[in-house]
């Protein structure tokens, strides 16, 4: 995350969190990030130097005027005013870091070979809630190079009980053993 993103997503946090709007930012954002990563053309629009800054809040208030909530709005003018457009998803990404700081929501990727079924999921993030305290957000993405087992990736950190690393761990033993 870049600092332009942490400042300024960390002052809309601030905002929502005091006007009790938090929870309606944060799906707000996070819509919206989803949707500018479908069409990447759209923040590129609105970093277009040929086009001046009054014609470029024009275009995002025929898009979002009455659709999400003036904070956001305003959010992403001034982004746009300043030439910043592009950082909005380090600013989305710096938002919903404070927001899961201030409620104790841990996010965590289950990497595996196979999705995780219901059962799995919950069984994992029951035992993670119990073994941190916090509220877990998890996420499962596939990769297949896995062969089986789980990597857990959280708060910076990397947690890996995988077979692709038990051959790994394997075949470094095997190479460094004097016959």
């Amino acid at each position: 995350m870049t600092e332009l993103g942490s400042v300024y997503g960390g002052a809309l946090y601030e905002l929502a969190a005091s006007e009790g709007l938090g929870d309606t930012i944060l799906a707000q954002m996070s819509a919206l990030e989803q949707g500018f990563a479908r069409e990447p053309d759209y923040l590129r629009l609105l970093s277009v130097p040929t086009l001046g800054k009054a014609e470029r809040c024009q275009i995002l208030d025929d898009s979002f005027a009455g659709k999400i909530h003036p904070y956001v709005l305003n959010f992403l003018k001034i982004l746009t005013q300043r030439g910043y457009a592009r950082q909005f998803p380090q600013c989305s990404e710096a938002y919903r870091e404070r927001y899961n700081q201030d409620h104790g929501i841990l996010p965590v990727t289950a990497v595996t070979a196979l999705p995780l079924t219901a059962e799995q999921s919950a069984r994992l993030t029951g035992k993670l809630e119990q073994i941190t305290g916090k509220t877990i957000a998890l996420t499962n993405r596939v990769d297949e190079k896995c062969l089986g087992g789980v990597r857990l990736d959280f708060d910076g950190k990397r947690v890996e009980d995988t077979v692709a690393l038990r051959l790994q761990n394997l075949r470094k033993q095997l190479k460094s053993t004097v016959l």
